[in-house]
């Protein structure tokens, strides 16, 4: 039978302190021989527990903390550590649970911070979508940052949801998510408030504060922001092609929406997918991959500047934060992307063959690559390499013509023709048993 000081009481804990706390959690305090939290938290209940009460700092050190817990129970004493607010909102209960296990640990939540922020805004709750960029310093957000970077979750919350609700920390405070989300291609259709300092003399609210406003401004920590959005309803994919800035005149260097489509149908993405578009042009491809992939990310490259000045700029406009365009020559530089499951390749560069082989070697299982071609050599040299690879492939000839007046009267103009090769993989052979 488990010791029942095998237990550890995780106890939120908000900035009034001990005034705040309820009496069986203030029983439970004084009958704990160690008491674990940030220095700030620990301060204060330190006044109000026994003088013999070890305390222990876990500001930079919160993966001992497990350890520490278990070193105390090791020696029969009772343990709590405290957390801010509720630790079940983004916060360390996870983290002890999965160490410790769930049936060790009992959580007494304090109310959110952010229930507070809501509270003192007046603003209903249960429509929002809670985040966090609680994390490292990762330096101002620009545009390409890839999923690393610490306020890549939030933004991108920020890009699925109307109405966001994220805490905060003193490096990616509410000044550098409204300068994130400018730089993300937001403006006067988003208002960003702010609570800070909860349960303190000096508390202070901001209310629907513009972002460039409140780019502009320093707020007090600890606080916590509210991201609201006018929501502007716009295709998920199938934009026109005018609708993207590219190369003129027209060189043949944006896939056509009829290809387009077709080809993204082919990829077959999910909304985790993690793409790649090689030969980027003017980004269309994956830009709109992005947008289908929306919990996912794409990984674009192009060779020519003025034609990646474009696809940033057209990444830009559609506010298109999970997307990394590399301006460079494939295949280099691939070799530290993660895996893909989806390729699309609408330009090689004279290295088709060895993007081909590489692609293949990397997709992960189910993955599919897709190429468009509009000559018979690049496509000739496409299935050779297929099918020296053992490749799974098919190629479907898509032949459109769009309507176009003449007089008063409409003709169809032929688009040129455009082979799309879709290719999987070859099957990995199963290993073989004992008994084979």
């Amino acid at each position: 039978m488990r010791a029942s000081t095998e237990i550890l009481d995780l106890i939120g804990i908000l900035d009034d302190g001990w005034d705040g706390l309820t009496a069986s959690v203030r029983e439970r305090l004084a009958a704990s021989a160690v008491v674990i939290g940030a220095a700030r938290t620990l301060a204060l209940v330190a006044p109000h527990l026994p003088r013999d009460a070890l305390l222990r700092d876990m500001d930079g050190a919160l993966a001992r903390v497990p350890d520490w817990v278990r070193e105390s129970w090791a020696d029969g004493l009772r343990v709590a550590v405290l957390a801010t607010g509720d630790p079940l909102c983004h916060g360390i209960a996870g983290f002890l649970t999965s160490k410790l296990g769930a049936d060790h640990v009992t959580v007494h939540p304090a109310l959110s911070t952010l229930q507070l922020a809501f509270a003192r805004l007046r603003k209903p709750w249960q429509a929002f979508v809670i985040a966090s960029c609680h994390s490292v310093d990762a330096g101002e957000w620009h545009a390409g940052a890839p999923p690393a970077h610490a306020l890549y979750k939030l933004v991108r919350a920020v890009a699925e949801h109307p109405r966001v609700a994220a805490f905060t920390s003193p490096d990616n405070g509410p000044d550098r998510v409204a300068r994130a989300l400018i730089a993300a291609g937001y403006g006067d259709e988003l208002r960003l408030s702010v609570a800070a300092r909860l349960c303190l003399p000096d508390e202070a609210v901001w209310a629907d504060l513009p972002l460039a406003e409140a780019a502009a401004m320093r707020f007090p920590d600890p606080n916590v922001v509210v991201i609201e959005r006018e929501v502007r309803s716009s295709p998920v994919f199938g934009f026109d092609d005018a609708d993207y800035v590219q190369r003129q005149p027209e060189k043949g260097l944006i896939t056509k929406l009829e290809a387009r489509a077709v080809s993204l149908a082919k990829l077959a993405l999910r909304a985790e997918s993690i793409v790649w578009d090689i030969g980027a042009g003017s980004g269309s491809v994956g830009l709109e991959a992005s947008r289908i992939a929306r919990r996912g990310h794409v990984w674009a490259i192009e060779k020519n500047a003025a034609d990646a000045a474009n696809a940033r700029a057209n990444a830009q406009r559609l506010s298109a934060t999970n997307y990394t365009l590399v301006e460079g020559r494939a295949p280099a530089g691939l070799e530290i992307w993660p895996d893909p499951d989806a390729v699309f390749i609408g330009g090689s560069g004279g290295e088709l063959a060895e993007l081909i082989a590489l692609c293949l070697a990397r997709l992960t299982t189910g993955g599919r690559l897709v190429m468009n071609f509009v000559t018979l050599e690049n496509l000739a040299t496409a299935t050779a390499t297929l099918a020296a690879h053992g490749a799974q492939w098919e190629v479907t000839m898509l032949s459109a013509a769009r309507s176009q007046p003449i007089l008063d009267m409409h003709r169809l103009a032929a688009q040129n023709p455009v082979w799309i090769v879709c290719a999987r993989r070859a099957p990995q052979p199963e290993a073989l048993s004992d008994h084979d």
